[in-house]
């Protein structure tokens, strides 16, 4: 057991597994969420550390949080969507991938609004972190 916040990539299950397994290679550096999911948290800190956990929700890492910036969608950068580790080669694609996922039922349902969708100015949490 941990005394540290849990952290979760994405839901339990492959795209999850996918994640962990390259945060804990070192090639995921950054991760993005959407700033209306924290209405009932606190946005990561800088120095703030997680445990990671895999899809059968065991800790397999711990992350440290070094960066954290509020941007709208629109103006994500190369270096974020290169930094994620999922292979995206521009903006447009980890737009597209990220635009599936924040569409998907579970973050509907997450969200309760089963109409929720994104736009250029939907504000994203961008968070850079490192393997310790």
């Amino acid at each position: 057991m941990t005394d540290l916040p849990i952290v979760e990539f994405a839901y339990p299950g492959p795209l999850r597994d996918k994640l962990v397994a390259a945060v804990l290679s070192g090639a995921k550096t950054s991760t993005a969420s959407l700033l209306v999911q924290y209405t009932d948290e606190e946005l990561p800190k800088v120095g703030q550390r997680g445990a990671v956990v895999d899809s059968a929700g065991v800790v397999v890492g711990t992350i440290e949080t070094i960066a954290v910036d509020v941007v709208a969608l629109k103006d994500v950068s190369l270096q974020h969507a290169l930094d994620e580790g999922e292979g995206y080669a521009d903006v447009a694609q980890w737009r597209s991938g990220h635009e599936r996922f924040w569409h998907s039922a579970e973050v509907r349902e997450e969200l309760g609004d089963p109409h929720f969708s994104v736009d250029d100015d939907t504000q994203v949490v961008l968070e850079r972190f490192v393997l310790v």
